[in-house]
């Protein structure tokens, strides 16, 4: 297995909103061999496994976690010369960028923009990892990762072999993937077709070894609850291959973004224009990640040193201080937009926000706003549960659960159970967490 960390941290040390308890063992892999290597050690152990991007999607309890956590180091982006897609025909006015998972998803998205890429401008700011964007199938401002994904090479801790999946094979639906369905108790995975083809894998990384068959899955998951694989998916990102257009302009694809502007929907305009406007529309909500954190010394050389910069400049500019924001210290959006069945939604107030929709299955359903629902059951910005609570919704939005300082996991815990139990009680419509939950009852 890849080496560990002299000193290993904690989760707090590790994600957005800084909670969390210490982790047994800390990896960085630093090459293709050594991230499958450690995969494969890791479950051949028998160890609890979790895979970590840019920790700004998780949750984890205060209880120390007694298995792996691995966070690929390897960050190399690249221009395929050689263009072959799963997707279609590969036209003049297209290109083909591959990415290594460990890339930080906002240097990913500026160097697309430098190299007059277009297809992932509506996507800057939001934080976290390439890896990690495809298994949430990240979105924001009219665009969704979904769109620009050409492939997705990953390890199979099943079947033990790197595997290629089309954006056919990844099944991406709102806020998910076949990879975060992979990680779910009961879920379905994707069949093979011909697009998932077997690569070669380092020799290193074939030693023989035994898997747990479908039928073993299937019996752990009805006895535990959860996914055996959990807390991370069954098919862990290797690389994705992006198929992106030669284009510095972009398409305004959200009324926000678009007023902004001061444009319309659906008008073209610079792709750094529209990047720095997302940039912006997300600073004044509090949804961009805390610059400084990237200072601290277990997240030091995650991201390039002059976009942090840049980013600590533009912090500073944006807060009128040099010092920590607050209201950045989260998971982003908390809860997902909920997704209704036509007549779950006749049962809301008629101002509520309704916008067509399809359910997993593909049915016919409505999308209502969770920030709306939020703030007509009563809840404030600001608001915590009980007096010089260290976890509150953000000052600037009720859609962001923030550690103002010294919270824990059971802080944040508590608030997300107060605003579930508010909604729920005013609309009777449940909310269900964004980020990976691990060690805690909330669902």
């Amino acid at each position: 297995m890849a080496p560990m960390s002299s000193t290993n941290p904690s989760f707090s040390d590790l994600t957005t909103i800084g909670v969390g308890g210490r982790i047994a063992r800390f990896v960085e892999p630093r090459s293709r061999e050594a991230m499958i290597d450690t995969l494969r050690e890791a479950d051949r152990m028998g160890s609890r496994l979790c895979v970590l991007g840019g920790g700004s999607n998780l949750l984890v309890s205060d209880e120390a976690f007694d298995g792996v956590v691995v966070r690929d180091a390897r960050r190399t982006i690249e221009v395929l010369e050689t263009r072959v897609s799963t997707a279609g025909p590969v036209h003049d006015d297209t290109v083909q960028v591959r990415a290594q998972a460990g890339c930080h998803w906002d240097d990913f998205v500026s160097r697309c923009i430098a190299m007059g890429l277009a297809g992932v401008e509506g996507l800057s700011g939001i934080p976290g990892t390439v890896g990690a964007s495809v298994v949430q199938n990240i979105g924001a401002y009219g665009q969704e990762v979904s769109t620009s994904v050409d492939e997705v090479e990953v390890w199979d801790r099943l079947e033990n072999r790197v595997a290629r999946m089309s954006r056919a094979d990844m099944r991406f639906g709102y806020r998910v993937s076949a990879l975060k369905r992979s990680m779910l108790a009961g879920a379905a995975t994707p069949s093979p077709t011909s697009t998932s083809a077997s690569v070669p894998v380092p020799s290193s990384a074939c030693a023989p070894d035994v898997a747990v068959g479908e039928a073993g899955h299937a019996d752990y998951a009805g006895r535990t609850g959860r996914n055996r694989f959990f807390p991370s998916p069954r098919y862990i990102v290797l690389s994705v291959t992006f198929l992106l257009r030669r284009d510095v302009q972009g398409v305004l694809g959200y009324g926000q973004l678009a007023s902004a502007l001061h444009a319309e929907v659906g008008d073209r305009m610079p792709t750094a224009a529209i990047r720095a406007a997302v940039l912006a529309v997300r600073a004044a909500k509090g949804m961009l990640e805390d610059a400084h954190r990237y200072e601290q010394p277990f997240m030091r050389g995650v991201v390039d040193e002059s976009n942090l910069r840049a980013a600590v400049s533009a912090q500073s500019a944006c807060t009128g201080s040099d010092g920590p924001d607050y209201d950045r210290h989260s998971c982003g959006s908390f809860f997902m937009n909920p997704v209704l069945t036509p007549d779950e939604a006749a049962t809301l107030p008629p101002q509520a926000p309704r916008f067509p929709a399809r359910d997993d299955a593909g049915r016919e359903a409505v999308k209502t706003s969770a920030a709306w629902l939020i703030d007509h059951a009563g809840f404030h910005k600001g608001f915590s549960v009980g007096s010089g609570a260290t976890a509150s919704l953000s000052t600037r939005h009720t859609l962001a659960l923030t550690n103002r300082g010294g919270a824990r996991a059971a802080d944040v815990e508590r608030l997300a159970r107060a605003v579930q139990e508010g909604v729920q009680a005013r609309f009777g419509v449940h909310l269900v967490p964004e980020p990976v939950v691990v060690g805690l009852a909330l669902a």
